[in-house]
């Protein structure tokens, strides 16, 4: 018997969005930019998926761009706010996914932009003083930060950053992949927010951009007119179809995950006694189904592999920084380049039940008695 505690990662597929999916692939393989009956069959799975997702996201469907996920979208919003020829400064920190921090990176080395680290605090999140310093000391374009830590499940203090935004006149971009279908996203936070798929029950490859009216928005890739010339390419109505499900189960999904925070509170307690020294890495108010963990003694990625084999799937970072020999940048901004090295993220989800959690704490102990 396996069980995964990796739905950071990815989510599996909801039985309902596959049966979307395989339906559309009989019926709408068609391209949706078609105006014969095929494309128009297409064109309607990707403009229902068009509209669930304006309601999860509370906007119009026209505000909605589609993209191939939240890597994707966060590219768009941010190379949209920063031009060739016009240096503007971008505020964020190292608690970001990778396609915000590297983007930032790259847009400071073509000359596009200013970027301004903000202090992390130890327990995962923003230092609001560094904050308000920033903002106070110069102008600022933008603001790019996440609603909830990929790694560490902290929530970020969307409200508060908001208002400081709007106080400073800053566009905020708000990376709210981790959030969607999990805690409630405000509404009214935020000039543009990403999404993808593949984290709340839908399939990969597809996600979206939501964009207050009056945002202007570029394209990073260039091609044909889809999505206003927005984002040229195919956009997929199997994947679409897949999508419009998934969205509308978001829309309750806070209230399962919610249910799931004793199991992973139970976990987490069993994980601190078995192993001396263990501590969570991020104290401050997290998402329900998340706990990161530093075990003495261990290194990340060789915790993962021993649980692998115990049938138990854990991460030791981001998926999307599999492959490199290097500890989470996020938590070596929070605690240091040492307790980084050995720490892993165990992410429950809506499936998860009390024997899951009771068959993973066991392997737990197994693996770290036998390393003691």
């Amino acid at each position: 018997m396996r069980i995964y505690l990796d739905w950071n990662a990815t989510t599996p597929l909801a039985g309902e969005v596959l049966a979307a999916m395989q339906t559309a692939g009989a019926d709408a393989w068609g391209n949706p930019a078609s105006v014969h009956a095929y494309g128009r069959a297409a064109r309607a799975r990707v403009e229902d998926a068009r509209e669930a997702l304006a309601a999860v996201a509370r906007v119009d469907p026209r505000d909605v761009v589609f993209t191939s996920g939240g890597t994707e979208a966060n590219n768009l919003a941010l190379r949209s706010a920063f031009p060739a020829g016009a240096t503007r400064r971008l505020v964020t920190s190292r608690l970001e996914h990778p396609s915000i921090t590297r983007v930032a990176e790259a847009l400071e080395s073509e000359g596009r932009a200013r970027v301004r680290w903000i202090t992390v605090t130890p327990g995962g999140t923003l230092d609001l003083d560094d904050l308000r310093h920033a903002l106070a000391e110069d102008d600022t374009w933008m603001i790019a930060v996440q609603a909830v830590n990929h790694e560490t499940g902290v929530r970020l203090p969307i409200p508060t950053i908001a208002a400081l935004a709007r106080e400073h006149g800053a566009t905020l971009h708000i990376d709210a992949v981790q959030a969607w279908g999990k805690i409630d996203v405000d509404e009214s936070a935020g000039d543009t927010r990403s999404l993808a798929g593949h984290k709340l029950r839908g399939p990969k490859g597809i996600g979206a951009l939501f964009a207050r009216p009056g945002t202007r928005l570029s394209p990073v890739l260039h091609g044909g007119a889809q999505e206003r010339g927005l984002r040229p390419g195919t956009v997929d109505p199997v994947a679409s179809a897949g999508l419009a499900v998934a969205a509308r189960r978001a829309v309750s999904g806070p209230e399962r995950y919610a249910r799931v925070a004793p199991l992973r509170d139970a976990l987490e307690a069993r994980l601190l006694g078995v192993a001396r020294g263990a501590a969570v890495n991020g104290n401050e108010e997290r998402a329900p189904h998340v706990t990161n963990v530093a075990f003495p003694g261990w290194a990340g990625p060789e915790l993962v592999a021993a649980l692998d084999l115990e049938g138990v799937a854990i991460s030791s970072g981001s998926a999307c920084s599999a492959g490199t020999s290097e500890p989470s940048a996020v938590l070596r901004a929070m605690v240091g380049e040492e307790r980084a090295a050995r720490s892993v993220r165990i992410s429950l989800g809506e499936e998860t039940t009390p024997d899951d959690v009771e068959l993973a704490a066991a392997a737990f102990e197994r693996v770290l008695r036998r390393g003691a």
